[in-house]
């Protein structure tokens, strides 16, 4: 594994497991600051360390590389800059669970992939259990979606 890869998969690791402190959090109603900084912080970087793989053309990872970062950017906003204010709140809680998501999507494709146990059951990509894998983590971003933005109205206390 080269220097970029490991530390765009480590990264990657990091923002996952961050990112499953914050939405529990949005279930609790618990802001976890510190957990929230380190997953908006590892969430970019792995966006933007992707792009130093060499690449030819416009690939998936390309394309949701860039969502990622489209999505990031009124995140990070809705939290650092308008403090959940209002409609900021739905739109941090939304946006931080569709880049776990997408970052738990990659993990799932790419644990296919590379892990011989798993792609094993699935060699070309599209066979029933990646696709159970992947809708089973739709699903429960949805869930985990639907109770945050009902639970998660935390009072606004410091950055």
């Amino acid at each position: 594994m080269s220097g970029i890869l490991l530390i765009h998969v480590v990264i990657s690791l990091v923002a996952i497991i961050s990112g499953i402190v914050v939405a529990y959090g949005f279930l609790t109603a618990d802001r976890h600051n510190r957990s929230t900084l380190v997953y908006m912080l590892t969430t970019a970087l792995t966006s933007l360390t992707g792009f130093l793989f060499p690449f030819h053309g416009v690939t998936p990872a390309i394309i949701v590389g860039i969502i990622c970062l489209l999505i990031f950017i009124p995140t990070a906003l809705a939290r650092y800059t308008f403090h959940l204010a209002g409609l900021w709140r739905a739109v941090f809680v939304i946006g931080a669970l569709v880049l776990l998501f997408f970052n738990c999507l990659v993990l799932i494709i790419q644990s296919f992939q590379k892990i011989p146990t798993l792609n094993a059951l699935a060699p070309t990509g599209n066979e029933p259990p990646i696709l159970a894998a992947q809708v089973a983590l739709l699903v429960v971003c949805l869930f985990v979606g639907y109770f945050s933005i009902r639970r998660f109205h935390p009072a606004f206390v410091g950055a």
